[in-house]
């Protein structure tokens, strides 16, 4: 079996003295990389708040309509306590009366979904 040499490795001494790029060119390429991140994940967190929004909207709407007939309104705020106890982050669903006054009527969750067959 050969001997396996690499003649331009022989006299390869390396060397920590000094670094392999200057300080300014590795605060620039951190730079670049947080801001491609920040650019890349941003626009999914967006997107996926208003869907969520839409959706707890829609389905509090559907909620209120059944539950609440006489409301005159609905909203769906983030919430990260119920005031019914049954969750502790999430969409929360609430009727308004003719007067303004909000009534809790459910929970929809961290991530809403269409309401399920309504039971007596």
């Amino acid at each position: 079996m050969m001997d396996e040499y690499h003649p331009e490795l022989a006299e390869y001494v390396p060397t920590a003295d000094r670094p392999l790029r200057r300080r300014g060119t590795l605060v620039a390429m951190r730079v670049m990389v947080i801001l491609g991140l920040a650019l890349l994940i941003v626009p999914g967190v967006l997107v996926t708040i208003g869907v969520a929004s839409a959706t707890a909207a829609r389905t509090c709407a559907v909620y209120v309509k059944h539950y609440a007939p006489d409301a005159t309104g609905s909203s769906a705020p983030f919430q990260v306590f119920s005031p019914g106890g049954a969750s502790w982050l999430g969409w929360q669903c609430y009727a308004t009366n003719t007067e303004g006054n909000q009534t809790y009527i459910t929970p929809l969750g961290l991530i809403p979904s269409a309401p399920g067959p309504f039971r007596p």
